[in-house]
């Protein structure tokens, strides 16, 4: 047995290289679900997500991984356990309903983001918990900062970023984003949205029809967070098949 196995057994025991293995299989977990994509515009933030239904004889219209927070912040789960995506869910609409309660305003998209990964740090300090096997892009309009997107993991990181991707193909999307980076300050709701879905194309390797696909946006300081219709979506696909660059 390698010596390392003897400090995986606790998720709070360090091995003596400095790692924690229960950290690195929660990542692990947490990268084999969907590849999740989102993008950051002059006045809107989109994200985009595969939507795939495990059996044939489920409702299709009960399976996603798109939710709202608050009426002007949504969050796109991806990881590799399903129900730790809805405690997620459950435990983000649980504090940004008590920030409002407490202070009589919406909770900010940036202050809402720093809890949840505050939140998801404290899981890491105590043998009695786990961490949750799932990332989270959070996308809003901020009163003060405009479009912004936070991106969080099982360990309790959270940096904002002008767009970010989730998931397997994490690696391939970002290396795409970043040749498009400066020019993202100018796009438009609809360049925004059609960029991460060439983005989440081009990585997969595939087309796309408007119900294999979920895609989320928040539009100017007086928007709402959304999800577009498949017909919404094919519009969109249609857009990037007729462009200059299909």
């Amino acid at each position: 047995m390698s010596r390392d196995s003897n400090y995986d057994h606790h998720i709070s025991i360090f091995s003596p290289q400095g790692r924690l293995y229960q950290m690195e299989y929660a990542f692990k977990a947490a990268g084999t679900a969907l590849t999740g994509v989102a993008v950051c515009g002059e006045d809107s933030v989109c994200v985009v997500t595969q939507k795939k239904v495990r059996d044939r004889l489920m409702d299709p219209s009960t399976v996603s991984h798109l939710f709202s927070l608050t009426p002007k912040v949504g969050v796109c789960v991806t990881g590799g356990r399903d129900a730790d995506s809805k405690a997620f869910v459950q435990r983000a609409r649980y504090e940004s309903s008590k920030w409002t309660y407490d202070n009589g305003y919406s909770c900010p998209v940036s202050v809402l983001s720093q809890r949840m990964a505050d939140l998801a740090q404290i899981n890491t300090q105590s043998a009695s918990m786990r961490p949750l096997a799932c990332m989270a892009l959070v996308v809003g309009v901020d009163d003060e900062k405009g479009p912004s997107l936070y991106k969080l993991d099982c360990a309790g990181h959270v940096l904002p970023y002008k767009a970010a991707a989730t998931g397997p193909k994490e690696q391939e999307a970002l290396n795409f984003l970043e040749k498009r980076a400066d020019a993202m300050k100018t796009y438009s709701q609809d360049d925004a949205i059609r960029t991460a879905i060439t983005c989440l194309g081009s990585v997969l390797g595939s087309d796309f029809r408007g119900s294999e696909i979920e895609v989320g946006t928040v539009k100017s300081k007086s928007g709402k967070f959304r999800m577009l219709t498949e017909e919404e979506i094919e519009d969109h696909l249609n857009a990037i098949a007729d462009g200059p660059d299909a």
